[in-house]
C-alpha cells in the first residue's frame, strides 16, 4: 500500500509539473476559430492540456508564420508558454507544428550552408534545435549572449548569422536583445559541441482581458 502511495504520489506531481512547464510537445484536440481564444493539446502520457491564445501568440508552420487560430486538430506541437496571473490556463507565448520527418538524403557539400551571409530574418527559414534554455540576460557580444539560468547556471550561447529574434511573436533585429532581459532560447550544437542559438524569444505577456 505505501510503494502504491508513492506510485500515485509521483504520477500527480508529474502531471502537475507537467501543466506547468514552460516546453511541451502535444497533438491539437481542438483549436478555437478566432483571433483570441484557448486550444487544447493531448501529451504523449495522455494529459489534456488548455492554453490561451492571442493575436500576439507566435505560430509557424513548415517554417513560415501563421495565425495561431488556425492549428488543426491532430498536428503535433510544440509550445512555450508563460503563466498568467490568477488563471489556471497558461498563456502559448509561440506553437510550433511540428511536422513528420522525411526519410534523411545525402548531404552533398552544394548543400551544407551552416551560415548565410545574406540571411534575412523575415524571409527565410530557421532551424528549430533540440535544446531549450530560459533565463536572464548578463553580458552580451556581437557573437555570444551570456545567460544566467536557474537549472544549468550560466551559459555562454553562440549567436550565429541567422538567428532569429521575436519580440512579442514579432521578428525583431538583433539590436533589440539587451542585458537585463529575460529570454527563451531554442539552440542546438555545433559541429565543436559548443551551444549556438537558432531563436531568442523575449516579451512581455499581457494577461487577457
Amino acid at each position: 500500500m505505501r510503494a502504491l502511495g508513492v506510485l500515485l504520489l509521483g504520477t500527480a506531481l508529474f502531471a502537475q509539473s507537467l501543466e506547468n512547464a514552460a516546453l511541451v510537445r502535444g497533438v491539437i484536440l481542438e483549436c478555437d476559430a478566432k483571433p483570441s481564444g484557448e486550444l487544447s493539446i493531448r501529451t504523449a502520457d495522455n494529459q489534456v492540456l488548455r492554453y490561451q491564445f492571442d493575436r500576439k501568440t507566435y505560430a509557424e508552420r513548415e517554417e513560415r508564420m501563421i495565425e495561431a487560430s488556425r492549428v488543426a486538430p491532430g498536428e503535433q506541437v510544440e509550445i512555450v508558454s508563460d503563466r498568467i496571473s490568477g488563471s489556471m490556463v497558461r498563456y502559448a507565448r509561440t506553437i510550433h507544428v511540428i511536422q513528420p520527418k522525411a526519410p534523411p538524403r545525402p548531404l552533398t557539400q552544394g548543400r551544407f550552408r551552416p551560415y548565410n551571409p545574406q540571411y534575412n530574418p523575415k524571409l527565410d527559414t530557421v532551424r528549430t534545435g533540440n535544446l531549450t534554455y530560459s533565463g536572464v540576460v548578463f553580458r552580451l557580444s556581437s557573437n555570444r549572449v551570456m545567460i544566467h539560468t536557474r537549472e544549468a547556471g550560466d551559459l555562454a550561447i553562440l549567436l550565429r548569422n541567422d538567428t532569429r529574434y521575436l519580440e512579442n511573436g514579432i521578428v525583431v533585429e538583433a539590436a533589440d536583445l539587451k542585458p537585463n532581459m529575460r529570454v527563451f532560447v531554442r539552440a542546438g550544437k555545433d559541429v565543436y559541441n559548443e551551444i549556438e542559438a537558432y531563436q531568442v524569444i523575449w516579451g512581455t505577456i499581457l494577461s487577457p482581458r
